[in-house]
């Protein structure tokens, strides 16, 4: 019976080897075939006759991952600006997104990870949408300033409706300390930017004399936030609203044959 060492074959290129009568027996058929080897294993390379692995699945799986995971935010921005995040249970949401609850599980492993991530979801989606609106080339601190001001106003259904959104997270976080932590920020990008813009205009001499920029940052975003929401409940006419955002950007930026030279 042949011995089953003279059977073995060379495992990079198949050629049939011959039992040595002396030594080691040989692996390969030749120093190439064994240097080929040598850099398979380096650069991980899969072994002849290996079918190639699927490409662009895992790609588009996350895709669809990401728009279902964006399609049940969407829901619970619109329980949350009807009815108040107190009414946004677990199934409502899925209904409202046209998924089963365990979908909606399969996304988020508790309620708290839904509010934090749809939240993070929408301040996103406005900063998307502002820098859109501001101009980019907005290179005066007044024109700036008054542009991003009006961002925190309903001027059209979508701002409207965020507002509703973030005056529920605000109600809810009263009670929720997890959901106030992610909330109410201790950083305060808003008024930061705010100010930074004032400081521009300060440095450039058109600010009025003895303004604090971040003073004026924290009175001129909390007083804008209350006037949008005053606007919501239909407490104030957007027109009113309107001219008093313009009263205080020409208190912080007068005219310029007032401001000091």
């Amino acid at each position: 019976m042949r011995d089953e060492k003279e059977q073995a074959a060379c495992p990079m290129c198949g050629t049939r080897l011959v039992l040595a009568k002396r030594g080691r027996p040989a692996v390969y058929c030749s120093r190439s075939c064994q240097a080929r080897a040598y850099r398979r294993r380096k650069q991980h390379l899969p072994s002849p006759g290996t079918p190639p692995a699927p490409v662009a699945a895992p790609a588009r799986a996350s895709g669809t991952r990401e728009r279902q995971r964006r399609r049940i935010a969407e829901a619970l921005w619109r329980v949350a600006a009807e009815h108040g995040l107190h009414a946004a249970s677990m199934r409502r949401i899925a209904d409202g997104a046209g998924v089963s609850l365990r979908v909606v599980q399969y996304h988020f492993d508790s309620k708290h990870a839904l509010l934090v991530d749809a939240l993070r979801l929408l301040h996103e989606e406005n900063e998307r949408l502002a820098r859109a609106r501001v101009p980019a080339d907005a290179t005066d601190p007044r024109a700036l300033l008054r542009a991003v001001l009006l961002e925190f106003l309903p001027l059209d259904e979508q701002r409207a409706h965020a507002l509703k959104v973030f005056a529920a997270y605000y109600a809810r976080s009263l009670t929720d300390p997890a959901l106030a932590a992610v909330f109410l920020t201790a950083d305060q990008p808003l008024e930061r930017f705010v100010a930074d813009i004032v400081e521009t205009g300060r440095a450039a001499g058109m600010t009025a004399p003895g303004l604090d920029p971040q003073h004026e940052a924290d009175l001129l975003v909390s007083g804008v936030t209350g006037l949008g929401l005053d606007v919501v409940h239909e407490r104030r006419s957007l027109a009113d609203v309107r001219a008093v955002l313009d009263y205080h950007v020409t208190r912080v930026f007068p005219p310029r044959s007032v401001a000091p030279a």
